[in-house]
């Protein structure tokens, strides 16, 4: 498979170089995580030619002995260099039982910088803190985005609309691509998901019904972009002959969340400025993966730009919420550092009662931060009563 750079991952990485912190490099399975380590042992090499890299890939049989832990320390130690920088790289490290142990060991040693990635169900976020009792830092990885596919792809600017719309479907787990046919891109990304819902979750959990947790997830692709409970989830899916509760549809959510398939986006209140705890919307980790499972059933593109929309705002560090405006919504609220934007996503606003539908709850907000109306117009920015109106595949094309 051809690899690319990915710069933006690699800089986060480089910017927290030789802290004391262990980095955890987090994210949806076969999202890039294993590559993006070995580019950055890559980039340490090429700055720092002394540099002690050790990097260990559990998956690998040439490793096999070092899955338990005191083999894991021992191996780690006998490699340790002095006088150098010493990093330590390790590879879906829950494959070492108690990895933990040898971890915690070797930071309290203050010799390594130390990066790990690993399956989400053993290294969850909510975890870590518990798994790990020196500091820790997250590093996200998504799939690849649209700018990432362009590069993978060589897309020139004049086929950039025809690659966004292939985009949409194929989506960025780039273990897809190498795939010339569509269907077997959709059963690599079947299989992948398929893994994610028995290995990461069903049998992390414990949870003796399998199909439940398919019925949840595909409910959550069918209903991107709707506010969701757990109750009117277990409602719908009981009228549809699958008996559950509130408390069993909420849990899988959670899970659903841990392990990166679905990202919740919680309400703000713009006038009041208050987050709301009551209902969220559901994005999933990436549209290819809707695609795969469902095909084009119930096919709505202006959901699915929307869920385009939302993760690569989280790609780009920000915080996202669905605004509240008096009896209207806002599609995104995002918010980074001191900064805030409000953002309308649409597919077509051609028609003059669409565009007014969607520049309405933004010309009602009267504090002064940007406001974007983003929509496949296939035409240059343009600015409508101090709104800024771009182009979806343009947009994402933007540097940061």
């Amino acid at each position: 498979m051809r690899l690319i750079s990915r710069p933006h991952y690699l800089n986060q990485l480089s910017g927290v170089m030789n802290t004391p912190d262990i980095k955890i490099v987090t994210g949806i399975r076969r999202s890039g995580k294993s590559k993006l380590l070995n580019a950055f042992a890559d980039y340490i090499h090429k700055i720092d030619s002394t540099a002690n890299v050790i990097e260990i890939d559990l998956t690998k049989l040439r490793f096999e002995k070092l899955k338990e832990y005191h083999a894991l320390n021992e191996y780690v130690e006998e490699q340790y260099k002095d006088g150098v920088n010493n990093y330590l790289m390790i590879d879906e490290v829950q494959l070492c039982e108690e990895f933990e142990l040898a971890i915690n060991s070797l930071h309290s040693e203050e010799k390594y910088d130390i990066y790990l990635t690993g399956s989400n169900a053993f290294l969850l976020s909510s975890d870590l803190a518990t798994l790990f009792t020196g500091r820790h830092i997250e590093i996200h990885v998504f799939p690849f985005s649209f700018k990432e596919y362009c590069t993978y792809f060589e897309i020139a600017d004049s086929n950039m609309q025809e690659a966004f719309t292939d985009y949409i479907q194929t989506g960025g787990l780039s273990g897809a691509y190498p795939y010339s046919r569509t269907e077997d891109r959709k059963k690599y990304i079947r299989d992948v998901y398929e893994t994610i819902l028995i290995r990461d979750l069903v049998e992390k959990y414990k949870l003796g019904n399998p199909t439940m947790m398919k019925r949840v997830s595909h409910y959550l692709m069918d209903n991107i972009s709707n506010i969701s409970s757990s109750r009117n989830i277990s409602n719908a899916l009981t009228n549809d002959g699958t008996l559950t509760n509130h408390m069993t549809v909420g849990n899988y959510i959670n899970y659903l969340c841990n392990a990166f398939a679905f990202y919740e986006a919680k309400r703000y209140d713009v006038k009041g400025k208050t987050y709301l705890q009551s209902l969220s919307k559901y994005y999933l980790a990436d549209t290819g993966i809707r695609f795969a499972e469902l095909g084009k059933r119930n096919m709505d593109w202006g959901r699915m730009l929307e869920n385009i929309v939302f993760i690569e705002l989280l790609r780009r560090g920000y915080e996202v919420y669905v605004g509240k405006l008096y009896q209207k919504e806002i599609d995104f609220v995002a918010m980074k550092g001191g900064e805030k934007i409000y953002i309308q996503v649409s597919d077509d606003i051609s028609a003059e009662t669409t565009f007014k539908r969607e520049v309405e709850p933004l010309l009602q907000i009267r504090d002064a931060y940007p406001k974007l109306l983003l929509a496949r117009t296939r035409n240059e920015e343009t600015d409508y009563e101090g709104i800024r109106i771009v182009d979806i595949p343009q947009w994402l094309l933007m540097e940061q």
